[in-house]
């Protein structure tokens, strides 16, 4: 990278490549005809690469959506959010019972999000710490629970839940297991069928590369059949927009229920097949390449971070400021270095940042971006060690 070129560092959204622009900018076409219905299946396909599900034909009326698995993605017209309420309100009735440990803030939204669909008991943990495990057991054995629902990854304090140990709590105890997956689908290790998952969301802005406002649900027959169940003993959530049976009826003719997001499928279904050529678990490694990079860097610079060790994200690392140091650094950063990280919300507001390393970001500008910032620090004030930062990402 040159001294001059943008460093973008923020945990979503992401830059998006060539492609994905041009894909965004394409003159509009009709939401019913056959020109959609194509760029339907090739993003359904995508969609199916990056969830870890079984391929299937990017060509429509060839169910594009579904594959040997069970699972079928469904593809929403709103944001990650709008996805996660699509599955909660959708999958549950409000007497179900609900179990929702949190250590973050999308955690604790989901929580909420939950509460005004079905009866949420939340686990509130401490922000960056790992769940109490045994406690979670404990409250699953009582056998009164229809479901756990997680963020799996946490970008507001830089954890990654354990996905394994608790999908195998809820198999032992017949619990659904829901995942918001919105920062890990496409960045971090994701099995649907192994964790016997129900229900991942993604949301395009984020590891995948895609534009904002639109997302994606991977869900397995189970699910299905349990939202149309409720659905036909009329005990359901009241939804419209976000009804999830429209949209599985129009799952098989590559359509979806009301107007879509035209273009920002376009831009999403080039960004995956970006994806698709770099190749999924080596996005994985990538992302975890520039995670353990900047932990370790920052680690050996004196910094402290916020997320217990051994649950650290691969596509975002929350680092605590020194004393001295607050937001204003941020401000600096971007207008002096042209680099761009991210600050803490609520209660940690100006007290840490956070760099994302997820999407196609390419582990040069990692390495340029730290150099600057640690530049920045330097120019306020903060005394830091002459170090090597190329070795850290070898």
């Amino acid at each position: 990278m040159g001294p001059n070129d943008d460093c973008f560092l923020v945990p979503g959204p992401v830059r998006m490549n060539q492609a994905c622009l041009e894909a965004l900018s394409t003159p509009t076409i009709t939401a019913r005809g056959n020109e959609f219905r194509d760029v339907m299946a090739r993003l359904n396909s995508g969609l199916r690469h990056a969830f870890n599900l079984t391929p299937s034909l990017g060509e429509r009326k060839n169910e594009s959506w579904s594959g040997d698995d069970g699972y079928k993605v469904v593809v929403v017209s709103g944001s990650g959010t709008a996805a996660m309420e699509m599955v909660m309100a959708n999958r549950f009735r409000p007497n179900d019972r609900v179990l929702v440990p949190t250590n973050g803030k999308f955690g604790e939204r989901l929580a909420e999000m939950g509460s005004r669909f079905c009866i949420v008991k939340h686990l509130k943990y401490e922000w960056g710490r790992t769940f109490d495990f045994g406690e979670i057991e404990e409250q699953l054995a009582r056998g009164n629970w229809e479901a756990l629902a997680i963020c799996h990854n946490e970008t507001s304090s830089g954890i990654t839940q354990d996905a394994v140990e608790l999908a195998e709590m809820c198999q032992r105890h017949g619990v659904s297991f829901i995942l918001d997956g919105i920062t890990s689908v496409g960045g971090l290790p994701v099995h649907p069928q192994e964790w016997d998952a129900e229900a991942i969301v993604v949301g395009a802005q984020k590891c995948t590369a895609g534009p904002s406002g639109i997302a994606a649900i991977a869900v397995n027959q189970h699910f299905i059949d349990r939202c149309i169940a409720i659905r036909n003993q009329d005990d359901s959530n009241p939804t419209y927009y976000l009804d999830i049976i429209p949209a599985l009826k129009k799952g098989d003719d590559d359509q979806t229920p009301w107007t879509p997001a035209i273009n920002a499928a376009m831009g999403w279904a080039e960004a995956l097949e970006f994806l698709k050529e770099e190749g999924l678990e080596e996005r994985w490694n990538r992302c975890s390449k520039m995670a353990k990079g900047v932990r370790k860097l920052f680690l050996e610079l004196g910094f402290e971070l916020l997320a217990d060790e051994y649950s650290r994200s691969s596509t975002v690392t929350a680092i605590m400021y020194p004393d001295g140091i607050d937001d204003s650094w941020r401000t600096r950063l971007k207008d002096e270095y042209n680099t761009q990280v991210i600050g803490a919300q609520d209660h940690l507001k100006g007290k840490m940042f956070r760099i994302g390393s997820m999407g196609e970001t390419p582990i040069v500008e990692m390495i340029e971006g730290c150099k600057r910032m640690i530049s920045c620090f330097r120019d306020c004030g903060l005394e830091l060690p002459e170090i090597d930062v190329e070795p850290f990402f070898e």
